[in-house]
């Protein structure tokens, strides 16, 4: 992939997007590929007239967080389905929370990827190129597949053609799996609930990370079970193994082991139920701090924690 700085033709300067750079990071606190800028730019340029939700006629997307900040001068971070390391920039207006999102692994690098959630489908990430230009155009593509109105297919290959157009002249590759993203999966040291997989800084002496002592599957039961109780006596019957669960983490993060207590503390936390926010609460900011994913200063971790445990999707 050739490495740019928005130098292209369709990247040009004026004065609505004079210090947007500085304007987002001072906002978001993160750093940005340079294809979102220029993919913002594309939008604007794709549709003058309806900045806002330049997609949203042919591909039924609209713009958010620092998308839309840089178009509509809003500010809206993320979705409340999402941990901090997803942060949204295209959803889908459709009851199943579908939406496009930078991940990355410390909030002091840039994004690993670009994916895609569907909040309400099991909340899994998926993969799905390294570069919002290829993430929409994967979308098109499939969405080319679905429809049979020849009116709306010719909307669709007529922005189809633009996009691709766009990313050649950048360099942006339109493969759904690049080589970066294949380097990253060999430094995965688990998957957790939502797939991603977390990377966790392990030393020459394996310290740093021990596997849980449930299994996904059997994690998921756990919570299934607590979350589905009939009375309050049965919860607490069926949350016993989370409570051992924990003695565990607190062993580990005594030896230095702290990726275990990011994995559980995410487990739960994605698992969307209020019955986990108080375990979540106290098990994540120590080791996001630790583990530098401090993507909220001056209190990692508790931002995110309170926007979502208090409002889950299940609930």
């Amino acid at each position: 992939r050739v490495e740019f700085f928005c130098s292209c033709k369709m990247a040009g300067s004026g004065e609505k997007h004079s210090g947007v750079k500085t304007r987002v990071g001072n906002h978001y606190k993160l750093s940005l590929l340079e294809d979102f800028y220029c993919f913002s730019k594309f939008c604007e340029e794709l549709d003058p007239e309806k900045t806002v939700d330049p997609l949203s006629q042919s591909l039924g997307l609209r713009l958010m967080g620092p998308s839309d900040d840089i178009l509509a001068g809003k500010h809206k971070m993320k979705k409340k389905i999402d941990t901090p390391e997803f942060q949204t920039i295209i959803i889908r207006d459709n009851k199943i929370h579908h939406h496009i999102a930078y991940f990355r692994d410390f909030s002091s690098e840039l994004p690993g990827y670009v994916g895609i959630n569907k909040a309400k489908k099991k909340g899994i990430i998926i993969e799905n190129g390294d570069n919002v230009f290829a993430s929409v155009k994967l979308f098109l593509m499939k969405k080319l597949k679905e429809i049979t109105d020849k009116k709306k297919t010719s909307l669709l290959k007529n922005t189809d053609e633009k996009l691709t157009e766009a990313a050649r002249e950048l360099g942006c590759s339109l493969e759904p799996r690049t080589m970066k993203m294949k380097q990253r999966d060999k430094k995965v040291v688990t998957k957790t609930f939502r797939g991603a997989g977390l990377i966790i800084p392990v030393d020459k002496n394996d310290v740093g990370y021990r596997e849980l002592p449930e299994t996904d599957a059997n994690l998921k039961r756990i919570c299934k079970t607590t979350v589905e109780a009939a009375s309050d006596e049965e919860r607490l019957t069926a949350f016993a193994p989370i409570q051992e669960v924990m003695i565990f983490v607190h062993f580990a993060n005594d030896e230095c082991d702290y990726g275990m207590g990011l994995e559980v503390g995410m487990d739960l936390f994605c698992y969307s139920s209020h019955y986990f926010r108080k375990v979540a609460g106290q098990v994540l900011p120590l080791v996001c701090n630790v583990l530098k994913r401090n993507f909220f200063d001056p209190h990692p971790a508790k931002p995110f924690l309170n926007s979502r445990l208090t409002e889950t999707v299940r609930q």
